[in-house]
């Protein structure tokens, strides 16, 4: 079976796009500032983007916090052909206790991750669907540490699920993250040292002797 390219796919769905007509709304999952600044600089040519944060793995609050206000400040300094905003989600680590129980002790990119994936695109889904948005789509797939073919998977069939599109995307390609990486240096962004979780947390620090116990 042939790898799907699904920047090849982009492509072709923005090439579709009539520029006479309306501007199409795009609701964007971030995960965090950094990745989505180059997001941002190329999708924002082409569709009017709402930032949607929602990220209920996210650990400790404060990191939780402290990343929103990155969100917040990155797209009021920056600047865009269509309008930008940002809608903040719902902060309920239950939610994300929930789906990773039993996957506690998985390793970073397995199963735990997928799980989280899914959490995170539906509820962007719900609210793309509810907005009555043309796309939805997710900045995830700028890391090299995401699987891009799991989340456009999860992401198609969420779209039929809730009768909405998705956006393919492997934001990657051409030097995506690369390009963010250089934005990040241009406006200051921090950038974090690990994905967000307790557990990729605690990973980051398994050298140590203390470690945030999991509750």
């Amino acid at each position: 079976m042939n790898k799907r390219n699904y920047q090849k796919e982009l492509d072709g769905i923005i090439s579709g796009l009539q520029p006479e007509t309306k501007v199409p709304r795009l609701l964007l999952h971030s995960c965090c500032a950094p990745c989505s600044s180059y997001v941002l600089e190329y999708l924002s040519q082409y569709f009017e983007i709402t930032v949607y944060y929602y990220n209920p793995n996210i650990y400790p609050p404060n990191e939780y916090y402290k990343r929103v206000k990155e969100q917040q400040d990155l797209v009021d300094r920056m600047k865009f052909k269509n309008p930008v905003s940002v809608v903040n989600g719902p902060y309920d680590t239950d939610e994300f206790y929930r789906i990773a129980k039993g996957h506690e002790k998985d390793a970073e990119g397995g199963e735990r991750c997928f799980r989280c994936y899914e959490l995170r695109l539906r509820e962007a889904a719900k609210v793309a669907a509810a907005g009555r948005y043309d796309y939805f789509t997710t900045t995830l797939s700028i890391s090299p540490l995401k699987n891009a073919d799991k989340l456009n998977e999860i992401g198609e069939r969420l779209a039929a699920e809730y009768q909405t599109n998705y956006l393919p995307s492997d934001f990657k390609k051409r030097e995506g993250y690369k390009r963010s990486t250089e934005l990040s240096k241009e406006y200051g962004l921090y950038r974090q040292n690990y994905c967000g979780c307790i557990f990729s947390y605690n990973e980051r620090i398994s050298s140590e002797e203390t470690q945030v116990p999991f509750a």
